[in-house]
This record gives C-alpha cells, sequence and structure tokens, in this order.
C-alpha cells in the first residue's frame, strides 16, 4: 500500500523502517512479526496526525544469494524477482501492512547512492586497503569473534546462531576505520539511554563497545554479485554496508535533497535481536564518519521460538503466516502476535495459545460486546441510536476508564513501543464495558416502560455504544478490518467522517458519536472457531 510521499516542512515525518529481509527463502512468522510491528506502530502515529513514512524491502546481494540461486539453477537476480514478486510483497498485501515503500537492494536508485557513501568515506580517508584471515558464516554474511562460536562434537567451529560450520575465509579487503569510533558511540548511548532498546540489548551493545571495536572489512573479492566497489570494481560492497544503507537512500539521500531532510534520519529501526550490532554500532559509524545525523532509536524484538529454538528458514523451523491467518484471519493474527508476545523479549509461539486468546479476548470479550449491543439497539429503539439522558456513577466510571485506557495505549505504543502493554490497556476498557452491561442488566431495564425506565435503557445503551466507538479507533491501528466493520455497523462513517481520519487524542472526548445514528448488525466480527487448527 502506497502513500503520498513526505513533503519537505519544518516538523520532521515520522520515519520507521523494518530490516530489510533476505531473500533466500520465504518469509515466516518472524518476519512477520516485526513488519506487523511496525505497521501497527505507523498507523497509531498517521492516527496521531502526524506525517508518516514507513519503508521495508529486501536484501538481494552477497554471497548466501548468489549459493541459493546457484543451488536452485537461476541467476541471483531471477532468484531476487521471483522471490520478491511471488512470496514477500504479496505477503505485505495480505496481512494488510500499509507501507508507503518497498526498497530492492539491486534498484538503481539505491545501488548508485551506495556508491557514492562509500566514495564519499574513501575521499574522507575513512577506508583503506588490507588483508584478513578469519571464520566467516554465510548465513550470517559476518565475520566472526571468538565469543561468536560454538564448537560440535567433532571439533568444528560452528556459527552460535545459525548452528552451522563456518568458513575460514583469507582475503585482500577495503576497510572501514571502525575502531576510531569506539569511544564517540559510547559517548553517544550514554546522553541518549533510549537510543537501543530494550535495556538487555542497550547493555550487550555498550559491553561489547567497551572491548574495543576492529576495523571493518566492506568488500570482498572472492564473488561478484554486489555492488561494485567505485575505484576498484574488482571487489563488490560488503552486502551489510550495501544493506544498511538502504535507510537512507530510500527517502532520498544522494537524489532529492528536499525529501531527504525532512525525513532522515529514521525515528525508529526496527530490528531483530540477532542484528542488533550492525544497526547499533556499525550504522550509526558510518553515519558519524560521514557527518549525517543518528536514528532515534533502534528497537530490537526477541526471537519467535519453536520447539525452545528460534524460528528460522535455515533450521526449517519458519512457520508461513498464511498458515494461522487461513484459520484465525487476519486481524486475529495481526493482534494475537503483539498482545501475547512482550516486544524485545523472546516468545514462544502456540496454536493453543492463539486458540485460547481468541476464544477468550476477541471472540467472548470484543465481539460478544459489539453483538450484544447492536442487537439491542436494534431490537428496543429500531436500530437508532438513543439519546443518553439519565447518567451516573456508573457511567462517569465508564466514561473515566476510557480516559485512562486512552493515555495508557497512547504511551505504550506511540512513545514506548510496548504493544503488548498497550493492546491490553484497551482489552481492559472492553472488559470494563462487558461488566458495565452485566451490571445494569439493560435487558431487564427494557422491561420498564416508563419515561424513567427507558431513559435509564437508553443511557446504557448509549454509553455501550460509545464506548464502541472509542474501541474500534484505539484498536484500527492493530486489526483495521474488523474496526472498519465495527465503525460500519455503528453508523459512524457519515457523522464523524472516515475511521483512519479518527485522532487518538479525540478518542477520549465522550459524546462524539451522535444520538440518532443507525446502528445495524452486521456479521460477526470474531466467528467461534469449531475445530482447533493442526500444525
Amino acid at each position: 500500500m502506497a502513500a503520498t510521499e513526505p513533503e519537505a516542512r519544518g516538523e520532521k515525518t515520522y520515519y520507521v523502517s523494518t530490516p530489510i529481509y533476505y531473500v533466500n527463502d520465504a518469509p515466516h512468522l518472524g518476519h512477520a512479526y516485526t513488519t506487523v510491528a511496525g505497521d501497527v506502530l505507523t498507523r497509531w502515529h498517521r492516527q496521531r496526525g502526524e506525517k508518516v513514512w514507513y519503508l521495508t524491502g529486501t536484501d538481494e546481494h552477497g554471497q548466501k544469494i548468489l549459493r541459493t540461486a546457484e543451488a536452485h539453477g537461476v541467476t541471483p537476480q531471477e532468484w531476487c524477482d521471483k522471490l520478491v514478486e511471488e512470496s514477500w510483497r504479496p505477503l505485505w498485501t495480505h496481512l494488510d501492512v500499509a507501507n508507503d515503500d518497498f526498497i530492492r537492494t539491486t534498484e538503481k536508485r539505491h545501488t548508485d547512492r551506495v556508491q557514492e557513501f562509500v566514495q564519499d568515506l574513501y575521499d574522507k580517508d575513512e577506508i583503506y586497503k588490507g588483508g584478513y584471515e578469519g571464520p566467516y558464516c554465510v548465513s550470517c554474511e559476518e565475520y566472526k569473534l571468538p565469543g561468536d562460536l560454538i564448537e560440535a562434537e567433532d571439533g568444528t567451529q560452528l556459527c552460535a546462531i545459525h548452528k552451522k560450520p563456518v568458513d575460514i575465509l583469507q582475503e585482500e579487503n577495503y576497510f572501514f576505520k571502525l575502531s576510531e569510533y569506539g569511544p564517540k558511540l559510547l559517548a553517544h548511548y550514554e546522553a541518549n539511554p533510549g537510543f537501543i532498546q530494550p535495556e538487555s540489548a542497550r547493555n550487550e551493545v555498550v559491553n561489547f563497545v567497551k572491548q574495543g571495536l576492529q576495523d571493518l572489512s566492506i568488500s570482498r573479492s572472492t564473488f561478484d554479485w554486489g555492488v561494485p566497489v567505485p575505484w576498484d570494481p574488482k571487489h563488490v560492497i560488503y552486502v551489510w554496508i550495501d544493506a544498511l544503507l538502504n535507510y537512507a537512500t530510500a527517502v532520498g539521500y544522494g537524489a532529492d535533497q528536499t525529501r531527504f531532510d525532512a525525513t532522515f534520519p529514521a525515528d525508529v529501526h526496527l530490528v531483530g535481536k540477532d542484528i542488533l550490532r550492525f544497526h547499533a554500532i556499525i550504522w550509526p559509524a558510518m553515519l558519524m564518519a560521514n557527518g549525517l545525523p543518528l536514528p532515534g532509536k533502534i528497537a530490537a524484538n526477541g526471537w519467535l521460538l519453536v520447539g525452545g529454538e528460534k524460528m528460522s528458514k535455515s533450521n526449517l523451523t519458519g512457520i508461513k503466516p498464511q498458515d494461522l491467518t487461513t484459520h484465525f484471519g487476519v486481524d486475529a493474527y495481526r493482534w494475537y502476535f503483539l498482545r501475547a508476545i512482550a516486544f524485545g523479549q523472546d516468545g514462544s509461539f502456540s496454536w493453543e495459545d492463539l486458540s485460547a486468546r481468541y476464544t477468550s479476548e476477541l471472540a467472548n470479550d470484543y465481539g460478544n460486546l459489539a453483538s450484544r449491543v447492536a442487537a439491542m439497539v436494534g431490537k428496543y429503539f429500531g436500530g437508532k441510536l438513543p439519546e443518553a439522558t439519565a447518567g451516573g456513577d456508573a457511567e462517569q466510571a465508564v466514561r473515566d476508564g476510557l480516559s485512562k485506557a486512552v493515555a495508557e495505549a497512547d504511551r505504550r505504543i506511540g512513545e514506548e513501543l510496548d504493544f503488548s502493554g498497550g493492546i491490553a490497556a484497551i482489552f481492559d476498557f472492553v472488559k470494563q464495558v462487558n461488566g458495565y452491561l452485566t451490571e445494569q442488566e439493560p435487558w431487564k431495564v427494557a422491561k420498564d416502560t416508563s419515561d424513567e425506565g427507558q431513559a435509564r435503557l437508553a443511557t446504557i445503551l448509549y454509553t455501550a455504544a460509545e464506548s464502541l466507538r472509542a474501541i474500534a479507533v484505539l484498536l484500527n491501528p492493530v486489526m483495521p478490518d474488523t474496526s472498519q466493520k465495527l465503525w460500519d455497523s455503528l453508523g459512524a462513517a457519515e457523522s464523524l467522517g472516515a475511521l483512519a481520519d479518527q485522532r487518538i487524542a479525540d478518542t477520549a472526548t465522550w459524546g462524539r458519536l451522535p444520538a440518532g445514528a443507525t446502528v445495524t448488525k452486521g456479521a460477526v466480527l470474531f466467528p467461534r472457531l469449531e475445530e482447533p487448527p493442526t500444525a
């Protein structure tokens, strides 16, 4: 989904990126987790009324891509084209991800600017030629330090992440003077304690940098699938240098200065913790070396675990998102992973947990609330939302609960990237409204046909419907399709406008849904699941 490009303005565009994903295979739940998190974050900020730019894409160079393509009997470009068009782009569309751009590192708009950036570093004497020999993990596309290796029973050195043997490489490369940036990086971390999140990730990076940094090999000469080094085309630029620069090239670096100034740097880089060092050490050092501003935040999410191990394409434990969405639906999928797993921590996926949460929180609490309210407005008031004229302490408690939910969700999701906590705050309000209906018993009040009784019934149902109006707005970034159905059911579009145009700050303003709105009972938001899913 594309949006209008960010405009030059005094207030910077809120810019969020995912990692660009390596296209050696199809995407799995881990990739989707990060991308959906970014989508929820950027949708939330759009509903704050901010200019937003959300970037994702694919990393298409390097030795791993070359080997994968050769194994399938195609060229690397053919392999990348096939995976991107048949797997990656369609998945983000399927999951309702509203990214503003999708960058591929084989695009000319990227490769030309990568060469310019590296040439600038070379001209500033930040790059020199030297030799290197050491263990290299092709899956990580990274030379490994002794602490990054484990030993197999036969004595073979393995990458600690991929559990695969490393190659011992020896070649003459170009090096970036990364070792000179340790003190500057530590000073930046100290001055900006929120630069790396969560705190455990920050501590890991700080400790690593304090041990001393080595200069970084930024070219390869043993294969040719990459961006040529501009002053020495026998070398290609190291895939990670190439990849990190997408965050600059995608928003106009070297091509559109006005757009670049309005957007760069990213406010939030969402990354997996296994690529944290690249983003929290190498990337800011590169920017420092070229005199560019540093990103606002590097937020590292944990791993999705299967059987206690990281979900991985290479370990054949990658579950396709479609395996879940075909049974639970896209909105429930989006909701579950951000609700059940605290961002920044490892989390184990379970079919049983998803099924139980779907039934308890989505079907019973949320979906049933929407159905009951619409049904009662239809039954007792002919589908026209009545006016609230007999409010009291119970209604004030609901209004107070809404104000609390809005403030907490906005702080947790919009500022702290605590998606689980923010969604929990919204669902605490859902539970409060359910409790309000249970206590007020409108089905019993309806039997009182006096003016007082009918006024009380009208107030109860208006309070519940107005609460649902707010819930639809708050959950729109998380579950856009379901929220739109609820918005339509409440007749809100006619009086309040498009759901996407509703502002988070206005959500707690009580009484926005006007009396007389046409309330209809549509399809059940979360149908009960008759059969448990099978893996």
